[in-house]
């Protein structure tokens, strides 16, 4: 594939296009860029997939700012009930892309949690800005904690039910590393069950649940409703860890990789725009409040993307912070980046809780999932920045460093596992 523009513009229009980026391409600029024969996307309109949670922002922005529309796309948004119903539409193509969880788009490619298919990974959406819920029933017990749930577990014995939102999901994968953390087996302690995330607060309200991992708003807005407390934040569990991607199938990349490069650029623009300034945030939190989007008071969204947190108790126990590792979309320009330790990570935690039996070969699947080729052309096109590595190092809660050097050891180095 040639390199974006290369072949249709000459040097000097692609300077004037680096000059207006982020002001955006004025349309007469725009026009050689997406008259540009073989560049031009293939596909002219995109249905996009997403579920009601914060972390759907970047994707709504494109669309509500004509970002999509900067880069010859034009995005049809379409709200999904649960992630189940992400997976599949996105299998049978009634999506070509999605907002979708990390670890959904793994599992598909392995042929667990549902149908086999090839996928890919076109980018990054967000980091943190997840957590953990325990009800408020629990926590008036002392289970304002990891600590503190471990001990009620032990000493007042019954069945513990957890939610999560998909079973190779992020957030069933940060709940098993939180309660491991914590002594307690989420397969043999616990009762785990799959909720959709906009369910998870009705649910806890009618006591199906005594807590759950979700994303936000639906974490604060359990504390809004007086139903539950924020036991910790999944930036506490991994900070900067990978949270959902921009998911397609491996068919439609290879198939359409101007139009995925294209829906790539404008997300990673959208993004950007976001992390900008507090306004953006504001006026983003305004924008996917909306019962088209996430459908929820402005109230619940807008405090936390600013990193404003509080716990939800109340007396000697409760707290408030800022916390500068909330959710972003964009940061210094390497959270949007398909890292591949980031997809192989979630690869180790399936093989650890039994979700697959044997070793993959962690890395050349990383490598067929994330579109690393069309993310970096992406990338130049929205003049974002690109990481020297594809791999990155962290320290979890644990203390354990997870670094993609060596899954198979890491995979297998956990003393709670299946």
């Amino acid at each position: 594939m040639t390199d974006f523009l290369k072949t249709s513009l000459s040097r000097r229009t692609v300077l004037q296009a680096a000059a207006v980026g982020a002001a955006g391409v004025s349309p007469a600029l725009r026009a050689v860029v997406h008259a540009a024969g073989s560049d031009a996307p293939e596909k002219k309109e995109v249905k996009i997939g997403f579920i009601p949670l914060t972390d759907c922002a970047s994707v709504v922005m494109a669309s509500s700012l004509g970002i999509d529309q900067k880069y010859g796309v034009k995005f049809v948004l379409s709200k999904e009930a649960s992630w189940a119903g992400v997976r599949d539409k996105l299998v049978n193509g009634e999506l070509d892309f999605a907002h979708v969880l990390y670890g959904l788009v793994y599992g598909v490619h392995l042929g667990i949690g549902g149908p086999k298919k090839d996928m890919a990974v076109l980018m990054t959406l967000n980091n943190n800005g997840q957590a953990i819920t325990l009800s408020k029933k629990l926590a008036e017990k002392g289970a304002v904690d990891g600590a503190g749930l471990a001990k009620l577990m032990a000493g007042e014995k019954r069945e513990y039910t957890f939610a999560q939102t998909f079973p190779t999901g992020t957030h069933a994968m940060w709940l098993y590393y939180w309660l491991a953390t914590y002594g307690i087996n989420p397969l043999k302690d616990a009762k785990v069950i799959t909720v959709p995330p906009p369910q998870m607060v009705a649910n806890m309200r009618v006591g199906n649940m005594d807590g759950f991992c979700v994303g936000e708003p639906w974490n604060h807005r359990a504390i809004m409703d007086g139903i539950g407390i924020t036991a910790a934040t999944t930036q506490d569990i991994w900070k900067d860890h990978p949270e959902k991607v921009l998911g397609t199938t491996g068919e439609f990349a290879k198939k359409y990789p101007n139009t995925a490069r294209a829906v790539t650029a404008a997300i990673i623009e959208a993004g950007k725009w976001i992390d900008a300034s507090l306004s953006n945030k504001m006026k983003m939190a305004e924008t996917i409040a909306d019962k088209s989007y996430v459908n929820t008071g402005v109230d619940a969204i807008n405090q936390r993307i600013l990193g404003r947190y509080q716990n939800g108790l109340t007396g000697g126990l409760g707290k408030t912070w800022d916390d500068p590792n909330h959710m972003k979309f964009y940061g210094d320009g390497a959270v949007t980046f398909p890292y591949l330790s980031d997809g192989m990570w979630f690869l180790t935690q399936h093989k650890r809780w039994g979700l697959l039996k044997d070793h993959p070969d962690y890395l050349t699947v990383a490598k067929q999932i994330n579109q690393i080729d069309i993310y970096k052309q992406a990338a130049t096109a929205a003049g974002a920045p690109v990481p020297k590595s594809e791999m990155r190092s962290h320290k979890l809660i644990d203390g354990a460093v997870w670094d993609g050097k060596d899954p198979k050891k890491y995979a297998d180095s956990f003393k709670l596992k299946a």
